[in-house]
């Protein structure tokens, strides 16, 4: 249950899953410096340095059996976790101590290891957003020609559909989707550096042997299963690389928020809803109450998300030189937490997405007290065609709408437009003759088509090649 007299960070507890967590673990980190530590000496014996396969035999057999107390002991000391991690590992590896970390310094570990965590949560939120391309998908098709108001201001305005309006959500994530697509492929190790990004420590090694120091950061890339590192670097790589990864969270997050305002909004209009459980409570004191917490809970951790970019672009744009390190501690602080964030969010809106409540009544009722007046448009051109005078009926129309604007918002009356144009001689229409002209779906122009045509062409063919990558869903821990 942990330790309830200090604060327990609520995105570990209540939002982001085990999966992203672990990734961020204390496990994850060191494990991978032992492996970059055994990725190196590894290269390096294979580049002619006197390392010896016993001693990497010795390295691998400790890789993830890590001694935290002797390496909290000696940072209690020193006050350098790396070299805390460098003494407790040469305490389990005896005949290897003399050859861990040969030539690096501390960026070597932390910030190759940061950019591996970061490609591995990547991944995870590659995998959870096909899941929700796949449940927004399916839910756009199912609801493409259903008609619905569209909201200009939140006014009411044109027609679209459900499916259309639930396809620009889907946009959004697709948008998202590609770029970290091709951010994933592009996000660099920093390599083999050295203390100010000249490689002169690797260089002395193999005695002013360029190419052999060269050769190492490729294989070291390469055992660690990346292949690009960065061209040029300082000690560490340029936080840019932090800067651009968060962009890409905070986008996450920006459709996100967008997607769970407008189901708050249709929520409030009861048109649309978002699941809810047979024994949840929506108020401590209006037992009566649906409160889409969900989405409240998707915009409240959006905003976390986006707020903390800022964080990261002031890092990269405040490094001094070579190296600095004032970005330590915000580093530890807002990677890890972004992550966690963007992954929480994304548990949601799948849960959300793959339970959403369509109230058609609803719909249909809202339609038919705004269609008169979004009918007008039709109306005003088949009395044309019957020789009527656009200028004129215009006018006529707009006064006529006008009054039965007010009888509805000021006498609380029935929407009564039609009656008043069919009682205007100058319009030619009966009664019937416009009831005719108020289908629904005669004013959601091409939404269906739309709809249809874009995830059969930009969505379908993600799926179907990353269909063994699609991440089942994940339950709300509340």
């Amino acid at each position: 249950m942990g330790d309830k007299t200090l604060y327990e960070n609520p995105l570990i507890t209540r939002y982001a899953s085990r999966e992203m967590a672990a990734i961020f673990s204390a496990d994850k980190k060191f494990s991978l410096w032992r492996r970059l530590w055994i990725a190196l000496a590894e290269a390096e014996r294979e580049l002619g340095l006197p390392i010896d396969a016993e001693q990497i035999a010795e390295m691998k057999r400790f890789a993830d059996d890590i001694n935290y107390a002797d390496a909290e002991r000696r940072e209690a000391e020193t006050r350098h976790d790396v070299m805390s991690h460098v003494y407790a590992y040469g305490l389990q590896c005896p005949k290897a101590k003399p050859i861990i970390h040969l030539g690096a310094t501390s960026a070597y570990v932390g910030d190759n290891t940061d950019i591996l965590v970061m490609r591995e949560a990547l991944e995870l939120l590659r995998r959870k957003l096909l899941g929700l391309l796949a449940d927004l998908s399916r839910f756009a098709l199912r609801h493409k020609s259903l008609p619905t108001l569209g909201f200009t201001h939140f006014q009411a305005a044109q027609l679209t559909t459900v499916g259309k309006r639930a396809a620009l959500w889907l946009q959004d994530f697709y948008f998202d989707y590609m770029d970290l697509v091709h951010r994933q492929s592009l996000l660099p190790l920093l390599g083999v550096k050295g203390t100010t990004g000249t490689q002169a420590s690797f260089l002395e090694l193999f005695d002013g042997d360029g190419e052999k120091v060269k050769r190492l950061e490729a294989l070291v890339a390469a055992k660690m299963g990346v292949q690009n590192t960065v061209p040029l670097s300082g000690q560490t790589y340029s936080r840019k690389i932090d800067a651009h990864v968060l962009d890409l969270l905070s986008g996450i997050a920006q459709s996100a928020h967008k997607m769970s305002n407008d189901v708050r909004l249709l929520q409030h209009l009861k048109e649309v809803e978002e699941p809810f459980e047979t024994n949840q409570i929506g108020s401590s004191a209006m037992a009566y109450k649906r409160n889409p917490m969900r989405s409240e809970r998707v915009a409240s951790l959006a905003r976390y998300v986006i707020q903390t970019t800022a964080a990261a672009a002031d890092t990269a744009a405040a490094q001094w030189f070579e190296r600095t390190l004032d970005d330590s501690a915000g580093r530890r602080l807002y990677i890890p937490q972004s992550f966690l964030g963007a992954d929480a969010i994304l548990d949601i809106c799948r849960n959300i997405a793959a339970g959403l409540i369509v109230r058609t009544r609803v719909i249909r009722n809202h339609i038919l007290c705004e269609l008169p007046f979004i009918a007008t448009e039709n109306i005003l051109m088949e009395s044309v065609k019957r020789g009527g005078d656009r200028q004129e009926l215009h006018e006529r129309i707009r006064r006529h709408s006008m009054e039965a604007g007010a009888a509805v918002k000021d006498e609380g009356l029935p929407n009564d437009l039609l009656r008043r144009i069919a009682g205007d001689p100058a319009f030619g229409l009966t009664e019937d003759e416009m009831e005719r002209l108020l289908s629904p779906a005669d004013y959601i122009g091409r939404s269906a088509e739309q709809t249809e045509e874009f995830v059969r062409e930009y969505i379908e063919p993600i799926l179907e090649k990353n269909r063994a990558y699609i991440l089942e869903e994940t339950e709300l821990k509340v």
